[in-house]
C-alpha cells in the first residue's frame, strides 16, 4: 500500500507540487516552513530587506536581574567602610567597592571579636 503525502502552505494554504519545507535563518536562528515557491519568494525578499535594517540596527541587551543579596549578617554594628578602613591600615588587600571576601571579613572579626554576627 502506498501512502501520498500532501504539502500544504502554511502561508495562504495552498497545496502543490511546488510545495517544499524551506529552512531560513534569522538572527543566528534557524527555521523551517512549508512554503510553495511564490511565498518562497516573498520570505527571501522580506529577509534580504530586514537584513538592511538589522545590519544598521544596535542590538539592545536584556536588563540583568538585580543581584542577590545575602540575609546573612557578616558584622555586628560595624559597616563595610569600617571594614575597607580597618584592612587599608593593616595592609590587608580589599576592594574599594563591591563584594568584600570572607577572607577578610574572618580577619577582621578574628580582630574585633564584638563583630561577630549572633548565629
Amino acid at each position: 500500500m502506498a501512502e501520498k503525502v500532501i504539502r500544504v502552505d502554511d502561508i495562504d494554504g495552498s497545496e502543490g507540487s511546488d510545495v517544499t519545507k524551506r529552512d531560513f535563518d534569522v538572527l543566528g536562528r534557524t527555521f523551517t516552513i512549508d512554503l510553495g515557491d511564490d511565498n518562497h519568494k516573498r520570505l527571501l525578499e522580506t529577509l534580504e530587506s530586514l537584513a538592511t535594517f538589522v545590519e544598521h540596527a544596535t542590538e539592545v541587551k536584556a536588563a540583568r536581574k538585580g543581584r542577590k543579596t545575602s540575609s546573612a549578617v557578616k558584622l555586628k554594628g560595624y559597616t563595610n567602610a569600617d571594614v575597607r578602613e580597618w584592612a587599608a591600615a593593616e595592609n590587608v588587600e580589599v576592594t574599594e567597592r563591591g563584594k568584600i571576601s570572607d577572607e577578610v571579613y574572618a580577619a577582621f572579626i578574628e580582630a574585633h571579636p564584638d563583630a561577630k554576627p549572633d548565629a
